[in-house]
């Protein structure tokens, strides 16, 4: 079973109008209700790919309720730690001339709430996967991966890391088995700006030799670049397409490299289909649909 975190997930109030202006009443022209994390939008896209996984994380407050509910009638598994106090965050998404976010804070998480998904994070077995994609919220301990990793290491769970700099770099100990910064992530835990894929490459095996098993480092409009557990590099170029949505690209290129890893045991097809599940997501106004993957999969 794959098991995502969401520790602070959202509603994504997304509204389109054709025009801004400030200090003014704004009609939209259309609106969408979207349900937001990092780990959301993979259980999600997992979903979409015929592949079960169990949404982790916090809820609190009828948004949170809202959240659970909603992620739950798309028929995905959900195994939130309930808070007593405060709400789960709006962020409210505003696409016109230039896109503008408001995106909230999100209750406080006690020291007994993580407790409790300690607990529920105890039952994960061997074959199991973890994704820990994100952030962390300021309640929370900074560096609450490496101890959740450190709780479960050596019980044969696999481990997805998608976090930037020290949150990454401190869990590369316990040997993840996929890590993905973006270019510019990965020049930055080195200190150094990335110009080539020469020296992503090069970086990308510096995270291998600290106990990566696969690196995959998303570049944007320049493709992906993978370098498996056998130091195998595996290239990727991007989709065609016009870019409408910039939020979930980076975790769907994650859903679909598991889904196609999970299917197949091949690096290759996994970087494929991940790259196809990010394009789509880039291509439409929310996360991506099944019939856009596989159009967009056929042209790699």
């Amino acid at each position: 079973m794959i098991y995502t975190i969401t520790f602070n997930p959202a509603i994504d109030y997304v509204v389109r109008l054709d025009r801004f202006l400030a200090g003014r009443i704004n009609r939209t022209a259309s609106e969408g209700i979207f349900f937001g994390g990092k780990g959301l939008n993979v259980s999600q896209l997992l979903n979409t790919l015929g592949i079960k996984s169990t949404a982790m994380g916090f809820s609190a407050g009828f948004t949170g309720q809202a959240i659970e509910d909603g992620i739950r009638a798309q028929g995905i598994a959900v195994d939130f730690v309930r808070l007593m106090d405060g709400n789960s965050r709006i962020n409210v998404k505003v696409k016109a001339e230039e896109e503008t976010e408001i995106n909230g804070q999100g209750p406080a998480i006690p020291d007994e709430a993580v407790e409790e998904l300690f607990g529920k994070l105890d039952r994960l077995t061997e074959g199991d996967v973890l994704v820990l994609a994100g952030s962390v919220p300021g309640s929370l301990p900074g560096d609450i991966y490496e101890q959740i990793i450190k709780r479960l290491e050596g019980r044969g769970i696999r481990f997805v890391v998608d976090a930037a700099k020290e949150l990454l770099l401190n869990t590369l100990k316990y040997k993840p088995f996929l890590v993905k910064p973006n270019n510019f992530e990965l020049g930055e835990m080195f200190g150094v700006t990335l110009s080539s894929d020469e020296e992503i490459i090069a970086y990308a095996k510096k995270l291998r030799e600290m106990g990566a098993v696969n690196v995959l480092v998303s570049m944007a409009g320049d493709g992906s670049i993978l370098v498996d557990e056998n130091d195998d590099v595996h290239k990727m170029g991007v989709c065609r397409g016009e870019v409408i949505n910039s939020v979930g690209a980076g975790d769907s290129m994650v859903a679909g490299f598991l889904a196609g890893y999970t299917e197949t045991g091949d690096y290759s097809y996994a970087l494929k289909l991940g790259t196809a599940c990010g394009g789509a997501t880039a291509f439409s106004s929310g996360l991506a649909e099944k019939p856009f993957i596989d159009k967009l999969l056929q042209t790699l």
